[in-house]
């Protein structure tokens, strides 16, 4: 019996979800908190501020790399277990970064780190699917990657303000403590979902090749991509624009991703698509204005904060579609591949917005994050028949839900790279 089946009335089983929402944030804050603490690391292990942000990439690409390697490695061990040992490895690798004044070892502590983060994206959202009913499932979803807007909104703030207070090792070291204590809370209130025998799994080929599933991971791609150009190299940026407040801005944006988390709770059972192209068209919208408005303070901040509440509900909003076009029993297999691109959306925006900085300077972020926000809003135009649909498919009558959980959908219409319809 899977907790799906215990949950009666519509209740979400919070506490178990909550833990899932504090990897997350545990997750998310690892991998951005050099991004505001630049300044302070670079100095320390006498490096360029360009080079802590390439910390970021390095965290990025080993997530990109391990990702679907190792859920394929560690499909048929206990769910529970998987994700226990994956964030005593986030506890260990940020052990390693407080205690190192080394880059080449920092760099492979954060190696460590984004092997722990492509472990741990690829189960997340099909944890937290499995957990609940399929009407309930974006919701769910919601709650788990809210860990995102909590480590947006509170962590990469308050990590940069502990660390100018009593140093950017003890911010990390910090972050290890943590991990540590939610192995606990993972092991008392998470349930035990088993391994899938090696007779029960889809191959990796099998589910990439379904409808819908290439233009998902195309959306993400694109989306992190240029979020990351900019986010990582905020403080340059405001800098440039005449606002030194890294901090407020960091904490301006992720306080309105708060917003952005609860919106996209209400909306995405529902209207998936235009919440997900709403989102997309605003942060857009908040580039163009980044790019001649920098300048004015009020202007600054206001468009950061729009950005924040677009930014914040997009994970949801896409790993939800994905989901829905995988089923719940494949989803870690279609989560590994979208850890993947996300990653590689992530290294790439943070290794094309250090090379623009050093290149033409900080004013050319805005510009050069807004091309590829561009072709994810396309991409979610154009894929209106299978990875966006007007109305979800989890949203069909209960008698039609062992369709939906096991995933199972004609996987010989494939669609072309990044839009439905179209031939290579």
């Amino acid at each position: 019996m899977t907790l799906s089946s215990q949950v009666k009335g519509g209740r979400l089983p919070w506490s178990g979800l909550l833990a899932l929402s504090c990897a997350a944030f545990t997750a998310v804050l690892t991998e951005l908190l050099p991004a505001g603490l630049l300044p302070a690391m670079a100095p320390a292990l006498g490096v360029a501020e360009s080079r802590i942000g390439f910390l970021v990439t390095a965290y990025a690409a080993a997530s990109f790399v391990a990702a679907v390697p190792v859920t394929a490695a560690l499909r048929g061990l206990p769910r529970r277990a998987v994700l226990s040992g994956t964030l005593l490895g986030f506890a260990a690798a940020n052990t390693l970064v407080a205690l190192s004044s080394s880059y080449p070892l920092t760099v492979a502590a954060r190696l460590l780190a984004g092997t722990m983060g492509g472990t741990l994206w690829a189960m997340l959202a099909g944890y937290a699917a499995r957990m609940v009913p399929a009407g309930r499932r974006g919701r769910a979803i919601a709650v788990v990657l809210a860990g995102i807007t909590l480590a947006l909104a509170l962590g990469v703030p308050a990590g940069t303000a502990l660390a100018g207070a009593v140093g950017w090792r003890a911010a990390f070291g910090t972050l290890a403590v943590l991990a540590v204590l939610l192995v606990g809370w993972v092991r008392l209130r998470v349930p035990g979902f088993p391994g899938e025998p090696p007779h029960a799994r889809v191959p990796l080929l099998r589910v990439a090749v379904r409808p819908g599933i290439r233009p998902v991971l195309c959306v993400t791609l694109f989306l992190l991509l240029g979020h990351q150009v900019m986010y990582t190299y905020m403080a340059p940026f405001a800098a440039r624009a005449g606002y030194g407040r890294t901090g407020v801005l960091l904490g301006v944006f992720g306080t309105a991703t708060v917003a952005g988390i609860w919106l996209t709770g209400v909306l995405v059972d529902r209207w998936l698509r235009p919440a997900l192209l709403g989102a997309l068209a605003v942060i857009a919208a908040v580039l163009t204005v980044l790019g001649p408005g920098a300048g004015v303070p009020a202007l600054l901040v206001g468009a950061v904060a729009l950005w924040g509440v677009a930014f914040g509900g997009a994970p949801t909003l896409i790993q939800t579609a994905l989901v829905d076009v995988s089923g719940p029993a494949d989803a870690d297999v279609a989560t590994s591949l979208q850890t993947t691109v996300y990653n590689a959306g992530i290294a790439a925006g943070s290794l094309t917005g250090g090379l623009a900085l050093d290149a033409a300077g900080a004013a050319a972020l805005p510009w050069t994050a807004l091309p590829p926000v561009l072709a994810a809003l396309a991409t979610v135009a154009t894929g209106h028949r299978y990875a966006f649909p007007a109305r979800r498919p989890a949203l069909a009558p209960q008698t039609k839900a062992p369709a939906a959980v096991t995933g199972d959908r004609p996987a010989g219409r494939a669609v072309s790279e990044c839009a439905e319809g179209g031939g290579r």
